[in-house]
């Protein structure tokens, strides 16, 4: 007997065939907190939550480890070493243990991936690489779980869930953050917004072009159509918003060591057209010869670099990523890889185009792609430079107030010292002339707090999110806390208040912040490890002067540092004094701004309360490098009392030029 199947029936089995071919999904995998984005950021997160006793599961939409902290920039932004705490500065002190010093803020990309596999592989953590969101599924304002496709195979259909308790978005473009619906905002704000002075359209000099550069393929005539790389946009009145973005990049690693390079080579599809404005550059500068008018060349160690944008025509490819922060993930694609073939070709042509003076080609011929760097992805770095994508909404957000010191939150779980900075966001033509616009510089300012607030969303749209990177800022207040090291503290702080919500049972926006900023002073490694001592020349209960000192609020670590003018021969001195908690053995440090006329040789006497020690400090043992005004001098390892016994002290015994006292730390030697 044969069964009559009713055609309604027979397409919803042959519906459920071929679904069943096409399409299948995982079993939930579980964790308390998940992090999506294995940048530095969030291998900090996942290591503190991971330390704190959560389990966790970490998520890479690619298969690169570190972010840009293992993508080339190696010559870390810092603004005042103040402002980095905790895990962060812990790394910081582990690549300086890599090459022998007690802190190195620039470094190869290979040994900075080195040591944050070092703190996963410390926790237990495995990343599951590639694999990149595709769902939010949320019930009200949680967050239930994440869907996830493959993302170097996605036609395979294959879905995986991840259930956890909390989330953050580690991530420099927000997917997690945009798919969750939390409110978030690409391009400029206009300055009338929050009150602010440079945000939105913004025509300086700063990496700019030169008077009178003609914009046309010929020049003076404009229907013959724009140079490669100039927008037909008009220049919007200074201040006004929009929703451009700030110009990507390649933070470029390059190498002079001949038995560790490999020739920059001629790339497919090679356009040298794209450089003729590069060219008509040159012609308008005919005494800049070297390679570092045009990029910022910065050396690193083992004869290799880390580069970046330097003035009107170079590395960062403006007005080619206002697609990006919104766009899918094939356009993405199309948008990194073309980021590469430019640098690729601008290399090439510096190296070989007979437009490019002799000494440029010369000098460019001697550099090569490492062959000890990136070497799974054909020694390229597999990370754009991602400068600013999408930013969050959030509770509170920070603005030019909070820089510039006019507003202080109290909420402050990190801080930021950076200039508030914006790399062009167009090239269009003003009067007749190619003009960038967008370039923003302004700092002067000291560290200041950035607010818990801004870190997470309103409760009305999701409350078990925490956002560290892509977090709630304005443009120009975004431009000054956009910096790698800030980005592992605020991520070590979300992580902190993620295990806060988990044990209250409570949302992100509802934890006891006091007790976070607490627990994130006293445990600042996560494991409970006794904590460092810092007595700065601003903390008046543990310091005490004696004589003439002079405040000086830039150059310094923290908010100030205090000088003791050559002129003035009269006894001066600074006595550090600090609160021991435990006894037993320290390193000390002592930090020296490196100023101009700096005495030849400064005393410091070590005291344990019973018996003292002199040193002396050569003006030539202040080594600074990187970006950075000054360094620490360790003046040598002491077993201390517990108590207020112990001390340093900075006199002018016969000093021959300027003195200075700022800040001296106490390092445990001890578990």
């Amino acid at each position: 007997m044969r069964m009559k199947i009713k055609p309604a029936h027979l397409a919803c089995i042959i519906a459920f065939v071929l679904s069943g071919f096409q399409f299948k999904t995982e079993a939930p995998q579980q964790a308390d907190i998940c992090i999506y984005g294995a940048t530095s950021a969030g291998v900090i997160a996942a290591y503190t939550a991971k330390k704190m006793g959560k389990s966790v599961i970490l998520i890479e939409p690619g298969n690169h480890l570190g972010g840009m902290t293992t993508g080339g920039l190696g010559y870390t932004d810092i603004g005042n070493k103040y402002a980095i705490t905790g895990l962060s500065r812990d790394f910081y002190r582990r690549i300086g243990a890599h090459y022998g010093k007690f802190e190195q803020w620039i470094f190869e990309p290979h040994v900075a991936k080195k040591y944050l596999q070092q703190y996963l592989d410390e926790a237990g953590i495995k990343v599951v690489y590639q694999h990149r969101i595709t769902k939010v599924n949320k019930t009200g304002k949680m967050i239930q779980s994440i869907v996830l496709e493959k993302s170097d195979n996605p036609e395979q259909k294959t879905e995986e869930v991840i259930s956890a308790k909390m989330f953050i978005d580690c991530t420099y473009e927000g997917d997690l953050m945009a798919k969750s619906g939390v409110s978030y905002k690409v391009g400029r704000e206009a300055n009338a917004d929050y009150k602010e002075t440079i945000n939105g359209v913004q025509l300086q000099d700063g990496h700019q072009l030169p008077y009178r550069v003609d914009p046309y393929k010929i020049p003076g005539k404009p229907e013959s159509g724009l140079l490669w790389g100039i927008d037909s946009g008009k220049l919007e009145p200074n201040g006004s918003g929009d929703n451009k973005v700030q110009a990507y990049n390649y933070r470029i690693c390059l190498t002079s060591d001949p038995k560790n390079s490999i020739p920059v080579s001629r790339p497919e599809n090679y356009d040298p057209s794209q450089f003729d404005l590069l060219v008509r550059l040159m012609q308008k500068q005919p005494n800049k010869t070297k390679l570092g008018d045009y990029f910022i060349w910065s050396k690193m160690p083992n004869n290799k670099t880390d580069i970046n944008n330097r003035g009107g025509f170079s590395t960062d490819m403006i007005g080619m990523d206002y697609d990006y922060p919104d766009a899918d993930y094939k356009t993405r694609k199309k948008i990194i890889d073309s980021h590469e073939a430019y640098t690729k070709s601008l290399l090439y042509f510096f190296g070989h185009d007979e437009r490019v003076s002799t000494s440029i080609r010369e000098e460019m011929l001697k550099w090569g792609y490492p062959k000890d760097e990136y070497t799974d992805s054909g020694n390229w770095s597999p990370q754009l430079y991602i400068r600013e994508a999408r930013r969050m909404i959030g509770n509170y957000v920070m603005t030019q107030a909070n820089c510039e010191g006019k507003e202080i939150v109290k909420d402050g779980v990190g801080m930021a010292a950076y200039t508030m900075d914006s790399h062009n966001c167009q090239r269009i033509v003003v009067n007749g002339m190619v003009k960038n616009e967008g370039n923003v510089e302004q700092g002067g300012f000291g560290p200041y707090p950035i607010s818990y607030n801004c870190l997470i969303p309103k409760e009305s749209e999701c409350s078990n999110l925490l956002v560290p990177v892509c977090l709630s800022a304005t443009h120009i207040a975004y431009g000054s806390i956009r910096m790698e090291p800030v980005f592992m503290v605020l991520a070590q702080s979300s992580a902190a208040a993620a295990v806060m919500a988990i044990d209250a049972k409570t949302s992100v926006q509802k934890i006891d912040v006091v007790k976070l900023q607490q627990q994130l002073k006293t445990n600042p490694l996560a494991n409970h490890a006794p904590s460092e001592i810092l007595v700065d020349n601003d903390d008046e209960s543990h310091v005490k002067t004696e004589g003439d000192w002079t405040i000086q609020k830039k150059g310094g670590y923290g908010p100030s540092f205090i000088v003791a003018n050559a002129n003035n021969k009269s006894s001066r001195s600074v006595t550090f004094t600090p609160s021991i908690d435990k006894s037993g053995e320290y390193n000390i440090y002592a930090y020296f701004p490196k100023i101009p006329k700096l005495a030849q040789e400064m005393a410091l006497t070590i005291s344990d309360g019973k018996s003292a020690k002199d040193i002396i400090v050569r003006e030539s043992d202040i080594v600074v490098e990187g970006q950075t005004s000054g360094e620490w001098f360790h003046v040598g390892k002491f077993n201390l009392p517990k108590g207020n016994t112990a001390n340093v002290k900075i006199a002018s015994k016969g000093a021959d030029g300027a003195l200075v006292a700022d800040a001296v730390l106490f390092v445990p030697n001890f578990k």
